[in-house]
């Protein structure tokens, strides 16, 4: 790759800023802009040559043209009839080193901030959207103190008050021996083992705050895209799409006050589970009555600042019709250092003198576990019925994911992963500490987490076996589908090729495989009513019996006592491997590309919103991406007066589209969007109702100069828009035969490979869609469809836009 060098010639084409007007033949020229899908590819390999130059960017993102085409704008007449093409990376922005793998541990924070983005497509000023947003938010807040939580367990509980204080489990650890009670140090007594150790779960937080703040000031910071003035300002707020508003992708001071609550919040974690332990030695006979008065003082402090944590969360709502650029009130600002203060001071007072103070069993406060995963379930059940509500208001629900309950299913499993995260660590660490024991047992060193996570881990085999039938079931439909579709795969190509038998069933499988994308509701719906119903019988069995199901059932049945010791153990064990699993597939990821492509499509679905409730979840690439694209699009059009091709696959067509709705109307109508492999429908439309729906894409083609969408049966992630003009004209064009070629012939005389997903520009309609689309960018400014010619249902002749093009049952029957 190149860069553009120093001479004069250089220094004259777009890049430069100092250009005083465009060239007298620029309204002539024509641009086309690649934005390539989930795992990315190279600039050369998106512009077909290797030698590319940067135009505009950084390492992180850039436009890139090939070399002969970084000066087109001063050689307009050599581009008549042709585009100048321009690929957009922006791979960088969700890959990298390895180290990143470590951001998979952060995924109960991006689940749970999807739930945000998943609401009904109910009216925005019905006033069950304000309810809906403030549980989510409240939601991903119990996933902070329960994260603070677990760092505590790990480190105070099992580590500092449990193996530290019994001399059987400190004994050859040596990077213990100054805390035991045999040595007499002064590290030995229990309240100063708690003040030390508490700096590890400080640590957690302070990572996250600084990681938070780190990518905040990298895409929640970058500059919201130009706008024109009298154009799609000039149109009310309420009646423009959320996805056009200027401050959608500008979450800057929403996400700082969000990173100030969460991180007062696991600070006031840590400092609630000292002062639990404080007031246990306080309260014993001959306890000190000072340090009893000043314990329920600090307690009255703690409980002022989590009061205060959740009215900032409570006002803490998304500001999308302007960008919010003013800076919250010292109060917010202040509250982690205050926090911080508060933790400190209760420091020095657990870490104070109790003679005859010694730890035992577990620390107190271990029930806390159970009291936030009712909490947690509480709020997802507050968050179903608030779903209900919006989805009966909801404009168009025909194709919507769970019929409107996408959300709370997602947020109930966001809570189901954090409580297995935080479970793992906790029985895999109590098993290092106690070599091999089984915590709880008579005869273990130690007495281990809290029950709730035994019974918790005990689940876990019960809801895998579940899932795994929903895969059994997927299996047999594949097969089912496969062999229906199989009898129509012939009669889509030359009827002079040889039939084969097994050719025929690989693509009718393909094509059987893919549809089971439309499936992914069912999986979800079954995972999350299991979920929820093991997690209640969890709960009731902890608080029931107070033991873990293994002992909890010794008097029980020998066949359901022997059940419930294998799920135990079996669940102890599938914890931790839980959490080695992630951080295994999250370094595989960013190592080996294939397997990049496949787990980033759900990372990149998962990122590309913005952090609206949790302020430690991953970054929203999309808050980079999308205003490069509209600064590229809005800047290169008013200054060369030109007309542009925004082609897009995959992931890139949904960057792509939410870049031209940030557009003002005027920018807007002179460009025209090509999307192929498109999930915007299929995966967005229907499980981000409010946002992708068919009202939202009807307006987005009505606005532009023209729309074309490419799709295939064998397409796993990709498919139609369902979007039909009266007018004859329809956005999709499809479903594409892949592969190309059935058998071996004179022009094929290889099998020719089966697509799916990638290399659309190998398909002949493919070229002739871009043609088309370059065809009708001239140099008059196209003007704006009725507002009553596009629908998101069948058109006036009746024919539906999914229809076979070419005879293939298909996915019809998914």
């Amino acid at each position: 790759m190149e860069t553009a060098d120093p001479t004069p010639h250089a220094r004259s084409t777009d890049r430069d800023s100092t250009a005083d007007g465009p060239p007298a033949a620029a309204p002539q020229l024509s641009l086309e802009l690649l934005v390539h899908g989930v795992g990315g590819t190279t600039a050369q390999e998106m512009l077909g040559d290797p030698r590319v130059q940067l135009i505009t960017g950084d390492d992180t993102a850039a436009c890139y043209r090939r070399t002969e085409d970084a000066d087109a704008e001063q050689r307009p007449d050599d581009y008549r009839g042709e585009p100048v093409r321009e690929a957009y990376c922006w791979s960088n922005l969700t890959s990298g080193n390895g180290a990143r793998a470590l951001w998979l541990l952060l995924v109960p924070f991006m689940v749970v901030n999807l739930a945000h983005w998943m609401r009904p497509a109910a009216p925005p000023e019905h006033p069950a959207q304000r309810i809906y947003d403030l549980l989510v938010r409240i939601l991903a807040l119990t996933l902070t103190v329960l994260l603070a939580a677990a760092a505590c367990e790990v480190a105070l509980d099992l580590t500092a008050w449990q193996c530290a204080g019994t001399t059987v489990c400190s004994a050859g650890k040596s990077w213990m021996g100054f805390l035991s009670p045999d040595n007499s140090g002064w590290w030995s007594a229990p309240g100063r083992r708690l003040a030390l150790a508490s700096m590890v779960p400080l640590l957690v937080i302070g990572f996250l705050w600084s990681l938070s703040r780190r990518t905040w000031s990298a895409y929640e910071s970058a500059s919201p895209p130009p706008r024109l003035p009298g154009t799609s300002r000039d149109t009310p707020v309420a009646e423009r799409t959320a996805l056009s508003l200027d401050g959608f992708w500008y979450g800057r001071r929403l996400v700082a006050r969000l990173r100030a609550a969460h991180t007062t919040a696991g600070v006031l974690t840590i400092a609630a589970v000292l002062l639990a332990a404080g007031a246990q030695a306080d309260g014993r006979v001959g306890g000190d009555t000072a340090l009893a008065v000043t314990g329920r003082a600090l307690t009255a402090l703690v409980i002022l600042l989590a009061a205060a944590t959740v009215v900032v969360v409570w006002r803490t709502a998304r500001s999308e019709a302007a960008p919010d650029d003013e800076s919250d009130h010292l109060v917010v600002r202040a509250l982690p250092f205050a926090s911080l203060g508060v933790l400190a001071l209760i420091v020095v007072h657990t870490g104070w003198a109790r003679p005859g103070a010694h730890s035992h069993g577990s620390l107190p406060g271990a029930g806390a576990f159970g009291g936030i995963a009712v909490l947690q379930g509480l709020l997802v059940l507050a968050l179903a019925l608030t779903a209900w509500v919006l989805q009966r208001a909801a404009r168009d629900d025909a194709r919507t994911a769970l019929r409107g309950m996408g959300g709370p299913a997602v947020a109930l499993l966001a809570c189901a992963v954090g409580g297995v995260l935080s479970g793992g660590v906790a029985q895999r660490f109590a098993d290092w500490l106690d070599g091999g024991a089984t915590p709880g047992q008579d005869h273990a060193p130690i007495p281990g987490p809290p029950v709730l996570l035994s019974w918790q881990a005990s689940v876990i085999p019960v809801l895998l076996v579940v899932v795994a039938i929903v895969f059994v079931l997927a299996a047999v439909r594949v097969v089912i589908v496969r062999d229906r579709v199989a009898k129509d795969v012939p009669g889509l190509y030359d009827p002079r090729e040889r039939p084969d038998g097994r050719r025929t069933k690989r693509i009718a499988a393909t094509i059987a495989g893919a549809g089971l994308t439309d499936s992914a509701p069912v999986l979800v719906a079954a995972t999350a009513a299991v979920t929820l119903v093991l997690g209640a019988g969890a709960v009731a069995g902890a608080w029931i019996s107070d033991r873990a199901p293994g002992r909890a059932t010794e008097g029980a049945a020998p066949v359901v006592h022997a059940a419930a010791e294998t799920a135990e153990a079996l669940g102890s064990w599938l914890m931790g491997a839980g959490v080695i699993l992630l951080i295994t597939m999250g370094r595989r990821a960013y190592r080996d590309h294939s397997a990049r492509r496949t787990i980033g499509i759900l990372w990149d679905v998962g990122t590309f919103w913005p952090r609206a409730a949790h302020p430690f979840a991953p970054p929203c690439y999309a808050e980079r991406a999308v205003p490069d694209l509209t600064w590229r699009m809005a800047t290169w059009t008013e200054r060369f007066d030109g007309r542009l091709v925004l082609s897009g696959h995959s992931q890139g067509s949904v960057l792509a589209a939410a870049a031209v709705w940030q557009l003002d109307l005027v920018t807007r109508s002179r460009v025209a969007l090509l999307t192929y492999g498109s999930p915007l429908e299929r995966l967005y439309g229907r499980w981000f109702p409010a946002f992708f729906g068919p009202p939202a894409l009807t307006g987005l083609h009505r606005e532009m100069d023209d729309w074309r969408n490419l799709w295939r049966f064998t397409d796993p992630i990709g498919g139609p828009i369902r979007l039909t003009c009266e007018d004859g004209r329809r956005i999709d064009e499809g479903p594409l035969r892949d592969p190309l070629a059935f058998g071996r012939t004179l022009q094929n005389p290889l099998p020719a490979q089966i697509l799916g997903h990638g290399d659309y520009h190998a398909d002949p309609v493919f070229g002739r869609v871009r043609a088309e689309l370059i065809a009708r960018l001239g140099p008059d400014l196209p003007g704006q469809r009725p507002a009553d010619d596009c629908s998101g249902r069948r058109a006036a002749d009746g024919r539906s836009d999914d229809r076979p093009a070419q005879g293939s049952s298909g996915r019809s029957s998914g």
